[in-house]
């Protein structure tokens, strides 16, 4: 049964902090809405409020012609809303079937029914295109696989009005392509889409009408054939958005900063050679599984490794972690800000002065040392923040990614390696980071960018290295950047 949702005049405080401020707009059945807007603009808090893991200050939810306000999320997804996360909310000691029907297990004589379970595990993870076992712990997949898996407890839930939410921040294009072949079947049976994202060529592609959100208030709402990408992004920072990319100067003779050779990651990376050169962009550019981010976990003493050498600035280094890659003038930005890239729950000035806590260091400078840095991070990165004390769990994505960049430049690094510097984040805050890699190669720095969107690399970069099953493709030089050539050499169709 099909499923219409009208929100109007809808509210939401944080304490003093109002969000969200008198929101209305409606969802048909049936159709897929791109809901756009910037990092803080308020679509979140919005679809937690209509999946059920937040109660609105004020306004009114209707589903159908009932006013309603779900306790929970469970009682959302009775009424056949669901939310898939940005962030995963799955049990990493559970198996892949039981994160699935975790809090809608499946009985059989007052005993858990563990065969019904797996069997239709299967059939959910089929329709995703993830072939492993339902017995799989979900420890052991990788990002991508967890994407997926999150996706197929949605299905599960059969869903009628299904938010997604970042859903291909991880996925390959062939499993994005099987994605968009389930949108297009739910949206075929009258399920209600709605999709956030911040690849607005997906949004162009998959979605019907485009709702956009502007600091917590709704803007306009659109047929998407009626606009262009640029519109779309203008619309969602309130301003002409033009030149995404920042112009690319030429990199400067010299000898590379950084000369990689053999590096071998057992069961990730073999035989990788490279170079980086000051005032490089480098890009890597690769499928999920491709070795990649193994390949600098290795390099910076993250994951074990069994061969190779590695020079910087003309001298023979191995690191063991990445306080010592960080000493010699190599720092690393993790694809995973939240669970790698930043302490959630302490400030944004103690996340900037953190040490090695593990080993029990003092883990912040002095208080003026420590106002310092944060300062000159809210100045030199555009951080925005009403509290610099506050968390960094506080801050919405774009400002969570530009204080996990400041903090791996806190160390002054000769060479940074960025894995995925723009994943989850806004059109705008893309923009202030492309411009901030720019600056980097500028200052004579060499810079790494692990990106799996290739239109990042191709504005990017100077250079692309291609990987594929853990080896070296090729290295494409800037003029000869195309998708199709980096597709090509990324599948092997090449």
């Amino acid at each position: 049964m099909s499923l219409r949702v009208r929100f109007t005049g809808i509210v939401k405080d944080f304490g003093p902090v109002r969000v969200l401020h008198g929101v209305s707009f409606s969802l048909e059945p049936g159709h897929v809405y791109g809901l756009l807007g910037e990092n803080g603009a308020g679509k979140s808090t919005l679809m937690k409020i209509l999946s059920g893991y937040e109660r609105a200050s004020g306004g009114e939810l209707a589903v159908g012609d009932t006013p309603c306000h779900f306790a929970d999320s469970r009682a959302a997804e009775a009424a056949g809303i669901v939310l898939i996360h940005q962030e995963f909310n799955l049990a990493d000691d559970l198996t892949v079937a039981q994160n699935i029907f975790l809090g809608h297990e499946r009985h059989r004589g007052g005993w858990l029914d563990d065969r019904a379970m797996r069997a239709a595990a299967r059939d959910v993870l089929a329709q995703v295109g993830l072939d492993l076992s339902p017995d799989t712990r979900t420890r052991d997949l990788i990002v991508a696989e967890k994407q997926l898996v999150e996706i197929a407890k949605a299905l599960s839930r059969h869903a009628r009005l299904l938010v997604m939410d970042e859903p291909t921040a991880t996925l390959t294009p062939s499993e994005t392509e099987r994605l968009f072949g389930l949108i297009r079947q739910l949206r075929a049976a009258g399920t209600t889409i709605v999709y956030i994202s911040h690849k607005l060529d997906e949004v162009e592609r998959i979605t019907d009408e485009v709702l956009v959100m502007r600091d917590g208030r709704f803007v306009t709402r659109a047929p998407t054939s009626s606009l262009t990408r640029q519109q779309m992004a203008n619309l969602m920072v309130g301003r002409d958005l033009t030149d995404m990319f920042p112009p690319r100067h030429a990199v400067p003779d010299g000898p590379p900063l950084l000369r990689v050779r053999g590096l071998t990651v057992p069961g990730w990376a073999h035989g990788v050679d490279f170079d980086v050169r000051a005032g490089e962009v480098l890009g890597f550019a690769g499928l999920v599984g491709a070795g990649r981010t193994e390949l600098f976990e290795g390099l910076l003493g993250l994951r074990p490794r069994t061969a190779g050498t590695v020079e910087l600035a003309g001298h023979a280094v191995v690191f063991h972690n990445p306080r010592q890659a960080a000493a010699h003038g190599l720092t690393y930005l993790s694809e995973d800000r939240k669970g790698k890239g930043l302490h959630m729950r302490l400030s944004l000035s103690h996340n900037l002065t953190l040490m090695d806590l593990d080993r029990h260091a003092r883990p912040w400078l002095d208080p003026a040392s420590e106002r310092r840095a944060l300062d000159r991070a809210i100045t030199d990165h555009g951080i925005r923040t009403r509290n610099p004390q506050a968390p960094a769990s506080s801050l919405s994505g774009g400002n969570q990614q530009k204080l996990a960049i400041a903090k791996v430049l806190q160390p002054d690094p000769r060479v940074v390696v960025l894995d995925e510097p723009t994943r989850g984040v806004d059109v705008g805050a893309k923009r202030d980071i492309y411009f901030l890699i720019q600056r980097l190669a500028a200052q004579g720095r060499g810079v790494v960018v692990v990106s799996s969107e290739l239109i990042e690399l191709i504005g990017l970069c100077h250079r692309v290295v291609v990987m594929r099953a853990g080896r070296v493709m090729t290295t494409l030089d800037a003029g000869h950047l195309t998708e199709e050539e980096l597709i090509a050499h990324a599948t092997g169709t090449h």
